[in-house]
């Protein structure tokens, strides 16, 4: 897998809002589909184990250079309380923009690019979870057909980048 760049410069006015669209990144974590907004996505990286650092968050696995940048890499699964997730060969790194700064998130596999409309995303159900916040709506994609069957839907939790609180931690790991 070669690393997908996608620098904020080089994206085109079709990657923003336009007639209530949004373009997301689709990902598995565990047996879940979750999505990102595509605008806070900067690359996509293989997995490499990052440097660990002493008296961070367990959820911060260490740190990776990005060109010349150091950036916090963040095993999403346990940040959302999960158990970690187990690398294997479609283990990859979103690196992603947050409040200005830059974080690595551990995720299973991406799975797709697809543009919604905002007026699809319904909001998070009231559910007693850790931390509901994180979980800004949610919303039905296709998934593609395959061996010829028919197109099915998937529901796919949306992430709030902010809400997931990562900010406060990454002046330490970085």
């Amino acid at each position: 897998m070669n690393d997908l760049t996608l620098a904020s410069e080089n994206k085109t006015p079709s990657d923003m809002d336009t007639a209530g669209e949004m373009k997301i990144v689709t990902f598995a974590l565990g047996d879940q589909v979750f999505g990102i907004d595509m605008r806070s996505l900067i690359e996509i990286r293989e997995w490499a184990a990052p440097t660990p650092l002493p008296s961070v968050p367990s959820y911060i696995l260490g740190v990776s250079n990005l060109r010349g940048t150091v950036i916090p890499i963040v095993g999403l699964a346990e940040r959302l309380g999960w158990e970690p997730s187990v690398i294997h060969p479609r283990s990859c790194v979103l690196v992603v923009a947050i409040s200005g700064k830059q974080a690595g998130f551990l995720i299973d596999e991406v799975n797709d690019i697809v543009v919604i409309q905002q007026n699809a995303i319904q909001p998070a159900p009231d559910v007693e979870i850790q931390e509901a916040n994180v979980i800004s709506g949610l919303v039905q994609v296709p998934q593609r057909a395959t061996d010829g069957g028919e197109d099915t839907h998937s529901m796919v939790l949306l992430l709030d980048l902010d809400a997931l609180a990562i900010t406060r931690h990454l002046d330490l790991a970085a």
